[in-house]
């Protein structure tokens, strides 16, 4: 399956779980690794990168956490530890 027909097959399919949810393409060609969906639910929201297979790309790759001035020496700590490897 092509990865757009998935994406948009995708979208349908998280609009049916999650009535009256968001989601949005956002636009990943501006800055390269910006997540291709946006799913915005009740007070929660998630990011979604859109692959055509699971060996398109790793998640080990990926790196994700909320930062904030009581976390941020561990955050920074964590990231320094990813981009080691």
């Amino acid at each position: 399956m092509k990865e757009n027909k998935f994406q948009a097959d995708l979208k349908k399919e998280l609009r049916a779980i999650f009535p009256g949810c968001i989601v949005t393409k956002l636009d990943s060609s501006d800055i390269q690794g910006i997540p291709d969906l946006l799913v915005l639910y009740k007070d929660k929201w998630a990011a979604l990168e859109v692959k055509k297979s699971a060996t398109a790309k790793m998640n080990a790759m990926s790196f994700s956490r909320f930062i904030y001035p009581e976390n941020k020496e561990d955050v920074l700590d964590e990231l320094r530890e990813s981009f080691k490897a």
